[in-house]
């Protein structure tokens, strides 16, 4: 405390006043900064603050089936082109292979998997899931399964995230019919 005193003592008042002056032009430049700033940079805030969630009660698998099965599946098969399927496949060949003489990867071989009976391929090792689904890869069921697989069927062993746009999905199904024996027709 003492020598707190002395240094006061010895420090004169013009020296005082410096270091007050410095404080407050530091406060002011701040403080003017941020006014001067809202000023030129006028950003207009939003009526509502927040975010609108929207959240469906109730889905169950089945629901979800019925609901995603209603897609005009020939307005969106014309969205689709069988290059840009070949594109998105890239994605999918890291664990499926397309090819005639493919063999099965992490994934099964996808060689003649439209209108296939689901998890039809015996030297494969589907989850259970699969095995009990007792569909066929339509073009409804698999532009379902693509969409989302997680929830189109639950408990299968796959896990991508699916193909959220259309297009993508389209192209890949219509990419998936063209890699078979007997392609079918696009309805």
């Amino acid at each position: 405390m003492l020598y707190v005193q002395i240094i006061i003592n010895k420090m004169d008042s013009f020296e005082i006043n410096k270091i007050i002056t410095a404080i407050f032009l530091v406060v002011l430049l701040v403080f003017g900064v941020n006014k001067i700033s809202d000023v030129i940079f006028k950003v207009k805030k939003p009526d509502v603050e927040g975010y609108k969630v929207e959240v469906k009660v109730g889905s169950s698998t089945a629901t979800q089936a019925s609901s995603d099965s209603e897609v005009d599946i020939a307005s969106l098969l014309a969205l689709g082109d069988i290059e840009h399927g070949k594109k998105v496949f890239k994605k999918c060949a890291a664990c499926h292979s397309i090819q005639q003489s493919g063999g099965n990867k992490i994934g099964p071989k996808l060689w003649n998997v439209m209108f296939r009976p689901v998890g039809a391929i015996s030297d494969y090792k589907y989850s259970k899931s699969l095995i009990s689904y007792k569909k066929e890869w339509s073009w409804e069921e698999m532009n379902g399964f693509l969409l989302k697989p997680s929830t189109w069927i639950k408990g299968n062993k796959m896990g991508f995230a699916g193909l959220k746009k259309d297009k993508d999905r389209a192209s890949v199904i219509l990419y998936l019919n063209q890699n078979s024996d007997s392609p079918k027709s696009i309805p």
